[in-house]
């Protein structure tokens, strides 16, 4: 039976991560090792400066006092033996979709389970109602992957419509969109008077072509985008050899 790895960055007692668990339990063997608290725009942090607890909970979930790359890691190098087959995370309250990536710890800990040499997938519902729609979603996905060849250092990131299942449209493959500038930060005060700040929302879609995870969404279509961990940007490497090719150095 595959071995499958779950996590999350929503934290252990989210909804998203139980209906995941529930909807692979029956046909994958499934650990679950997920931050014990809510570390919703962790990114791919690592905790460096202190060493981290781990505890379980009465249904077998593990928590972990990090982030969502932590859990992963220790999942897949410390807690769990044999290795796992696969790195799932989600069910992520709300979508990750374009420039959402580089902040969301829910992509985060697929790519560590990438990094690690594991395949990997990361689930978002685009709300927080329909839940079985990405559990059965992910379920249909991760039962395929094994027909699937992706390049080295790549992983994929799936969002789903807040909807019923018979609503849902079909599903698309599709790019990463993009988002304009946030806002500027919310300005507030604690009870001494100083001043405080909440960061602002995600700024309004720049780019929401119809081959973008946004348009996808909107059409009430699964997405699925192939993510890769190299972030460099190729095409440039010519015009940067040509702006150090007029610097002398000496």
């Amino acid at each position: 039976m595959k071995q499958l790895l779950l996590s999350n960055d929503d934290g252990v007692h989210a909804p998203g991560l139980k209906a995941l668990s529930d909807a692979l339990s029956d046909a994958f063997h499934v650990r679950v090792v997920a931050p014990d608290r809510d570390k919703s725009g962790a990114s791919n942090a690592l905790t460096l400066t202190r060493p981290l607890s781990v505890g379980q909970l009465d249904n077998g979930y593990y928590y972990v006092d990090g982030t969502p790359a932590d859990c992963v890691y220790l999942g897949v190098r410390e807690l769990w033996e044999p290795t796992p087959d696969m790195v799932v995370s989600g069910i992520n309250h709300g979508g990750n979709l374009g420039d959402d990536v580089l902040y969301s710890g829910t992509v985060a800990a697929a790519m560590e389970g990438r990094s690690l040499g594991l395949p990997a997938m990361a689930v978002s519902l685009c709300g927080k109602t329909h839940f079985d729609s990405a559990a059965r979603a992910a379920r249909m996905l991760i039962e395929q992957t094994g027909h699937l060849t992706l390049p080295p250092r790549s992983l994929l990131n799936v969002n789903v419509p807040d909807l019923p299942w018979a609503a849902i449209k079909g599903i698309r493959v599709t790019r990463l969109g993009h988002r304009g500038p946030s806002d500027q930060p919310l300005e507030v005060r604690d009870p001494r008077g100083r001043p405080r700040y909440w960061i602002a929302l995600a700024g309004e879609n720049a780019d929401d072509g119809d081959d973008t995870d946004f348009a996808a969404i909107d059409q009430g279509l699964i997405s699925v985008t192939p993510l890769m961990t190299d972030l460099t940007r190729h095409s440039a490497i010519g015009d940067v050899q040509n702006w150090l090719g007029a610097l002398n150095l000496t």
